[in-house]
């Protein structure tokens, strides 16, 4: 049995480059970068940031599910944003989905994303529960 899998979630866009959405090594869930993008590829919430951010931890939410976990479950988060400001606008996102549990977190201002529109970009680590 290999202790390494991909997961890539139906419905997602085609990946922009060599990557899936998650691998799991074991217990650990290393989830890739995630955007507000949709099936066909276009920016969801175009100039929302909020909105964006809701679309990408919905999007996280799936992933931790299909894999056997939940929010409750994830170690580390790193938070990209255009605009560092957006901090506090997120925040409040952050804390819907991740309820009580507080990650390990790092979040960083970036000049540019994968795609123009594209506002933020959040990839994550889990620990998985035994058996899951």
């Amino acid at each position: 049995m290999t202790l390494r899998s991909e997961i890539s979630l139906p419905g997602m866009g085609p990946a922009l480059s060599h990557y899936t959405d998650a691998v799991r090594f074991g217990d650990l869930l290393f989830i890739s970068g995630t955007v507000a993008l949709d099936a066909e590829n276009n920016v969801v919430a175009a100039g929302d940031v909020v909105g964006q951010a809701g679309y990408i931890l919905a999007t996280m939410g799936r992933i931790l599910a299909r894999a056997g976990g939940s929010f409750a479950d994830v170690l580390r988060v790193t938070v990209y944003l255009l605009d560092i400001e957006d901090r506090t606008k997120i925040n409040p996102v952050r804390q819907k989905y991740f309820g009580t549990t507080k990650p390990a977190s790092t979040l960083i201002q970036v000049s540019a994303l994968a795609l123009p529109g594209l506002l933020i970009e959040i990839e994550a680590v889990a620990g998985l529960p035994a058996g899951a």
